[in-house]
């Protein structure tokens, strides 16, 4: 009797929970002005702003771990010439900073030790988040 007790108060925590992080995302969504109020919202439209926030999500996650591991299927020979003192440098306080926003300037740097790796220069010029562990910087410092 008290498993049974125990596994449907677990169902019901876990069932709850869901309810909980569906309720919690249409009020996201409805206080970003991107979906209704859910008294005024068809089920659909609510199940189109879930679907929408996980497709978000995914996306966001598929960027970070691009970042962080780069493209495995194509990977990236790192020649020790272009750690120079200034990429160090640089990498080094991006690193411990956090401070993605120099990556292009990294880029120039590694530019004119030479690097010709189309795949690391993009990397550091592109445009958008990145994470402590990007993959081009953990490779200049050894960390990879």
């Amino acid at each position: 009797m008290t498993t049974r007790a125990i596994q449907a108060a677990g169902a019901t925590i876990e069932k709850d929970a869901k309810r909980a992080a569906y309720d919690a995302l249409i009020f996201a969504a409805h206080a970003v002005g991107h979906g209704n109020s859910r008294s005024d919202a068809s089920a659909s439209d609510n199940e189109t702003l879930v679907l929408e926030g996980v497709r978000r999500q995914y996306q966001r996650q598929s960027e970070v771990l691009r970042d962080i591991f780069g493209n495995p299927f194509r990977p990236v020979t790192f020649d020790s010439a272009w750690r120079t003192a200034d990429a160090l440098g640089l990498a080094r306080g991006i690193y411990d900073d956090r401070a993605f926003d120099r990556l292009p300037i990294l880029a120039d740097a590694l530019e004119d030790s030479g690097c010709d790796s189309a795949d690391i220069l993009d990397h550091c010029r592109t445009p958008g988040s990145h994470a402590r562990g990007c993959w081009v910087v953990d490779l200049i410092l050894g960390l990879s």
